[in-house]
């Protein structure tokens, strides 16, 4: 480890308290709910960088803080951020310049707009889940309901299953409405929380 990555270790991931100082106080207030800890991202991240150049995409990356912390893991793939929120889009970059992180993207717009060709493998942290009318929100900026959390999941259900044999999945907190019958749990972790996945041939 060289001397400035050891630094950075040292400063910004030594745990969740440290790495969530990077964003303003508000940003801070919503990481207990709603940014992966810092233990997901690292297992996650392994699993999913499976191949040297892969491309691994988070759906509803928020402030950034998977993908930022998975690029820090895994240096040799690439972690992009689909996020309807120009605010957090904005909090993740200034975040990434902080960190002097290059191999994290992030990209303002719904994963229903997204190419998921471009993409080898994904992490999903139950973005979703704000449209449930008991759910706790980020913010009130997006509509929320029940119609769209059966939408999105209906969506991403399809496009994950549109996918090649080999491809791999990460959840954590999810209900798993969004996971195709055709991916199969190849390990778990947390009490069952983070779930890992890959989809097999079909019989």
């Amino acid at each position: 480890m060289t001397e400035v990555r050891k630094m950075y270790t040292d400063r910004w991931f030594k745990d969740d308290k440290q790495f969530n100082e990077i964003y303003p106080a508000y940003i801070r207030a919503l990481a207990s709910r709603h940014w992966t800890p810092l233990v997901v991202a690292q297992k996650a991240a392994a699993f999913l960088a499976v191949d040297k150049g892969s491309k691994i995409l988070d759906i509803g990356s928020g402030a950034g803080k998977f993908c930022l912390a998975a690029a820090w893991y895994q240096p040799t793939c690439s972690f992009f951020g689909i996020e309807q929120r120009k605010d957090l889009i904005r909090q993740a970059e200034i975040a990434k310049e902080l960190l002097c992180i290059d191999n994290a993207f992030f990209l303002h717009g719904n994963f229903t707009k997204v190419d998921f060709d471009q993409y080898d493998h994904f992490y999903f942290y139950n973005s979703f889940y704000e449209n449930l009318a008991w759910a706790e929100k980020i913010d009130y900026a997006l509509e929320y309901s029940h119609n769209l959390y059966r939408y999105y999941n209906f969506n991403l259900r399809k496009m994950l299953a549109d996918r090649p044999d080999g491809t791999r999945l990460v959840t954590y907190h999810s209900m798993e409405d969004e996971v195709p019958e055709s991916y199969q749990i190849v390990g778990m972790q947390l009490d069952g929380l983070l779930k890992f996945w890959v989809k097999a041939p079909e019989r």
